[in-house]
């Protein structure tokens, strides 16, 4: 490992784990839970209580900005956990010299977001760096979720299906393209949405049959993916002509050597569940905004246990390795 941080520390991949557990778990403790939340016992009963920190730059792309992407990235972490989103904090780094107008445009987008989603901001905290030391403005937002069940997480299963809710890759090639000013990728739209709403209904008729569920954010669909098969007796295959990748994505990846299956989302989720009601659950889920486009991808099974691969449409199988380094940066 290396004796200093790296840009990949903060990928999603492999380097970013060893980080985690080689450094920070070590001195901090195994408390550090190291799920999308921490699940906590209190005197009311259990919460889910997760906490993160934004970065994005640009701060404004199609589809979003640093604020909507802030609210709705800690409701998420909350949702994917079964827990129902309440409350959230707004801790802010702002660069001096950043446009008053900009600041306002962001917290009323934040306002936006979590009146959309029916969380309220409750805290938070304002510092101001000097010139050059912030890019802008970070956003930290923790989050507080009541789980009136146990956390959605159960035994995976070779036959289990692999389902999502929507088109692969979207925010963060959205936001590449924004960044790098690329002409030809206009109509990419990031896809940043809370998934409270779409959660819930899913889980209130499906919560004993679905295994996992997670928001593929930084590292993509395939890290989310290895991360669930690491350690297990089982593999993960994705078949692609079921994945559900827009066509601006595909050029855009194709154009600059990277794959979608590692790039960020903002407004998907990931979830394992039985197969026999598989096809119910995408239904459901097709019923909710954020859901309407939603489709099984994939099967949990007993082929190349600890590994993801892609079984492709001319009948090869790929090996979706642990990537080391983000290819994306700086896109949540």
């Amino acid at each position: 490992m290396s004796d200093r941080i790296l840009a990949a520390h903060g990928s999603g991949g492999k380097l970013m784990n060893d980080l985690i557990e080689k450094v920070i778990r070590k001195i901090l403790g195994d408390s550090v839970q190291l799920d999308d939340a921490a699940i906590l016992d209190t005197a009311g009963g259990k919460i889910a209580f997760t906490t993160d920190t934004f970065t994005v730059t640009p701060i404004f792309f199609p589809g979003g900005d640093i604020g909507k992407l802030a609210v709705n990235g800690t409701v998420n972490d909350l949702a994917v956990l079964g827990a129902t989103p309440r409350f959230i904090s707004c801790g802010m780094v702002i660069e001096e010299g950043l446009d008053m107008e900009v600041l306002a445009r962001i917290l009323r987008s934040m306002r936006a977001a979590a009146d959309y989603a029916e969380v309220s901001i409750v805290t938070g905290d304002t510092k101001v760096v000097p010139r050059g030391n912030a890019d802008g403005i970070f956003i930290n937002t923790s989050g507080i979720g009541i789980l009136s069940e146990g956390a959605t997480r159960q035994p995976i299963t070779p036959g289990d299906s692999i389902i999502i809710n929507g088109s692969i890759g979207d925010h963060g090639i959205a936001v590449m393209a924004e960044r790098n000013n690329l002409s030809f990728s206009r109509g990419l739209h990031s896809d940043c949405a809370p998934l409270n709403r779409l959660i819930a209904a899913v889980t209130r008729d499906f919560a004993g049959s679905i295994r996992f569920m997670r928001d593929p954010t930084r590292g993509g669909v395939a890290s989310v993916l290895n991360e669930i098969v690491k350690e297990g007796n089982f593999g993960a295959r994705l078949t692609e002509e079921r994945l559900p990748i827009r066509e601006e994505v595909h050029g855009v990846c194709e154009l600059l050597g990277l794959d979608p299956l590692y790039v960020a989302n903002e407004g998907k989720v990931l979830l394992i569940a039985a197969k026999e009601v598989s096809e119910e659950i995408v239904a459901c889920m097709r019923e909710i905004t954020e859901g309407a486009a939603a489709q099984i991808i994939g099967t949990i099974t007993d082929d190349f246990p600890g590994r993801a691969y892609l079984e492709t449409s001319i009948g090869g199988s790929r090996i979706l390795p642990h990537l080391t380094e983000e290819q994306l940066p700086r896109i949540c």
